[in-house]
Parts: structure tokens; sequence; C-alpha cells
């Protein structure tokens, strides 16, 4: 239960362009917002306050408006510590079809389709016009970017990242803290950690030599 200070709405972890398309969400959904939490000087964003995450009160609500996996595991450990309640937000133009579960503080933006018998981890993010196909299972903290196509029957690891515009075919795995770059096409799985880019996906060369 929220504690009689606790400030009432939902505050929103990250003030710069997620953060803002998580409040246009919240704001299409009906979902009130208190206000942003962020380290950075800002005074305010779109009329809204912004306060330091460690001055996040206990009983608050939270949902985490950051791409990066790893800011979101460290964000959402803090918040939970300091009593906060991660919520899932919902774009009204998200189509989630039934047998679907999505856990604690996930983001699903407006053009977005989630198929049957998914399963998404807590602090995970379906962004615009992203697609997840049925029986997939997205770990925590798993990031699918906008026009995103994750076929049926795959399994993105914890903090694994599908780029726009990219697609993974069906019944692959994405190991934790993947990569998979923008418009690649998933043919195999992706070890944990790597990189792929590329039409079919290959991994990332970091030995390549600079353009003259």
């Amino acid at each position: 239960m929220p504690s009689a200070t606790a400030p009432r709405g939902l505050w929103i972890a990250g003030a710069g362009g997620l953060g803002r398309e998580a409040l246009d969400t919240a704001l299409a959904a009906g979902v009130p917002v208190a206000g942003f939490l962020d380290d950075a000087p800002f005074t305010g964003v779109r009329g809204l306050p912004v306060r330091r995450p460690a001055e996040f009160e206990p009983g608050a609500r939270y949902l985490i408006g950051i791409a990066d996996p790893a800011v979101r595991r460290r964000l959402a450990a803090l918040l939970n510590g300091l009593g906060g309640e991660a919520v899932t937000l919902v774009h009204p133009r998200a189509l989630i079809a039934p047998d679907t579960v999505l856990g604690p503080g996930c983001l699903v933006m407006g053009g977005a389709y989630v198929s049957s018998s998914v399963r998404l981890g807590a602090h995970s993010q379906v962004q615009y016009n992203a697609t997840v196909g049925h029986d997939a299972v997205l770990g925590e903290r798993v990031t699918v970017y906008p026009g995103g196509n994750v076929s049926g029957a795959v399994v993105l690891a914890d903090g694994a990242t599908v780029g726009s515009n990219a697609v993974v075919l069906q019944g692959r795995k994405v190991g934790e803290d993947a990569f998979v770059g923008a418009a690649a096409v998933v043919t195999r799985d992706v070890p944990p950690g790597e990189v792929v880019v590329g039409s079919p996906a290959r991994p990332l060369r970091k030995d390549r030599p600079a353009a003259d």
C-alpha cells in the first residue's frame, strides 16, 4: 500500500526520448503521471517535475522508460529497494492476444502486437509497431525496438535487444545481453553477449579496419 505521503500517479524513470514516449503511452491509456526520475539536471519535462531516483518515495508506482537493459536492471533494483511498485503500461492501440502474460514494469507501445501464449519478463519493452509471435518467451529487461519482428516460439534471454526492423525467425534463441542490429535477420541462435548484424545475421567484426 502507498504511504500517506507517497505522491499520486506514476513516476517514469528516464526523462529522455523513450521516457517521453512512455509518458505518451500513459496519457493515451489514461494513467496519471506524477513526474520523472532522472539523474540528469532537468528542471522539468513537459510541465512535470523531475526528481533524482534516490528521492523516490516508498510506496510510489514506477515504470522505467530507458532502453538500455543494464540501466533498467540497476534502476529496478534501486526503486524496488526503496519500496517502489513496478507497473505495466500498455498503449490502447497495442494488441495483446489471449493467454499472454506481461511481467511487472513492462512497456508495450502503440501499434505493437503481442500474439497468444507469450511471456514477457519484468521490465521488458515492445516498442511501437513491433510484433512478437505466438509462444515466444521474453526474459527480463528485453527490448524489441520499433518495427522489430519476433517470430513464434522465439526465446529472448534476459537483457537481449532486437533492433529496429530486425527479424528473429521461428524458434531461434537470442542469448542473454545479446544485441540484434537494425534490419538484421536472425536465422540461427545468437550466443550470449554477441552483437549480430546483416542478413543473414552474423557476428559484428571487431577487427574491421576503419574507413579512410
